[in-house]
């Protein structure tokens, strides 16, 4: 395969014409998120957006007229791979995108409304809307990252998903970057015209034991996986391998990134791949994302007392196995709240299948609305802690230690 895989010939200038009907919702869309910010009732990213489509809902398509368009989706990692391949192709000043991570169809139209001189929008998408947006979009580049069990009284199981991806990806016209890591995200991309793997590395398997192809057993040896029927990982791909990137012709591209933890040096790897599509190398999309620091909040470290905070989001039993190998490797302390509204999903549940015996070392704080639920959690795991209000971060000031890691859902 080609080193530059060019997403195509598809004409650019986001300033397509577009009708007087979508003109009127573009400019309700910034008044409502005006007066959203104004009275301070939030960013106004969503609101604006779906007063916009309630006035014209055909507006996605007509902005999206014009654009070469990456999508990013995924279980996890959907905001951190996003504002990374933003970066790549020359940051927010030169790319369409939700800052804010807004990935349903309100925040993807105020995404490409916000400016019409971009030539090129990134945006993040939800996984259980991604076949509609691929219908409407037409994008150049999918990025698939990872597929696993989320809030399942929002979110359908992984099995459905992926099928319901593989379908819409049958008749997409673009690129697809895909985790050659994840039986899942393998299965659903198979259906793709141009299909770009990349070894991202999963080391949550507890939704991929059964082959999708077949319903038999996925046997995992190492780094590789495959299945009696023949479905297997693909070989001879471009591979995360420790803080480097290894690529076809093995060159070696080395993953600076100020963003902790090897899932975000996958993400670094996977935006890598997805930026050579629009015919940029991998080292220079990697020097320019190594200049990302934090992603929405995430990732950003604040003083609290004489210690250091790093503040983490994680919102599923295999986002939060991946955040725990951070606090389990340093010399950390350790607050943990959780909540259950409607964006973190209102069966907690899911702390049960959290590998929260890997803090049994760490002094742990719970707290949150649900911080009785996690304390019986961290009581079934071992785990040495003491339970807070949701201001307990008051009580961090007096820990004498050089890191405290703050985990919280949504």
């Amino acid at each position: 395969m080609s080193s530059q895989m060019p997403v195509g010939d598809k004409a650019t200038g986001a300033g397509a014409r577009i009708t007087l009907r979508a003109r009127v919702a573009l400019v309700s869309m910034r008044l409502v998120a005006w007066l959203s910010r104004s009275t301070g009732r939030g960013a106004g990213s969503i609101i604006g957006g779906r007063v916009a489509l309630v006035i014209s809902p055909g507006l996605i398509g007509a902005l999206a007229r014009g654009l070469e368009i990456a999508v990013v989706s995924g279980t996890n990692g959907k905001t951190t791979t996003t504002r990374l391949l933003v970066e790549a192709l020359g940051g927010t000043d030169e790319v369409a995108t939700s800052p804010a991570g807004s990935n349903m169809h309100a925040g993807i139209v105020t995404a490409l409304g916000r400016r019409t001189r971009f030539s090129r929008a990134v945006l993040e998408v939800d996984e259980g809307y991604l076949p509609q947006i691929i219908a409407e979009l037409d994008p150049a580049v999918v990025v698939l990252l990872n597929l696993s069990r989320d809030q399942l009284d929002r979110v359908g199981e992984v099995r459905m998903i992926a099928n319901r991806w593989r379908e819409a990806l049958g008749h997409s016209s673009g690129a697809v970057v895909a985790n050659a890591d994840d039986p899942l995200v393998v299965y659903a991309a198979s259906s793709a015209a141009r299909v770009y793997w990349v070894g991202m590395g999963n080391p949550w398997r507890l939704d991929a034991y059964h082959c999708p192809n077949c319903d038999g057993r996925i046997v995992y040896d190492k780094d590789r996986w495959s299945c009696t029927c023949g479905f297997a990982r693909p070989a001879r791909i471009p591979e995360v391998r420790g803080d480097e990137l290894v690529l076809e012709d093995g060159s070696r591209v080395r993953l600076d990134t100020q963003l902790p933890g090897a899932f975000n040096r996958s993400n670094l790897g996977a935006a890598a791949i997805a930026a050579r599509c629009f015919g940029i190398a991998p080292a220079e999309a990697v020097e320019k994302m190594s200049r990302v620091h934090e992603v929405s909040g995430r990732f950003a470290r604040v003083r609290i007392g004489r210690s250091e905070a790093r503040l983490l989001l994680a919102k599923n039993p295999a986002g939060w196995s991946s955040l725990l190998e951070l606090a389990r490797d340093d010399d950390v302390a350790v607050l943990i709240a959780i909540n259950a509204r409607i964006a973190d999903g209102f069966d907690p549940s899911w702390l049960f299948d959290v590998p929260f015996e890997q803090l049994r070392t760490r002094r742990v704080i719970a707290c949150g609305e649900r911080r009785f639920d996690l304390a019986v959690r961290l009581r079934h795991a071992g785990v040495d802690h003491a339970v807070g209000a949701v201001e307990a971060i008051d009580s961090l000031r007096g820990i004498d230690a050089p890191m405290i890691d703050v985990i919280a859902n949504y």
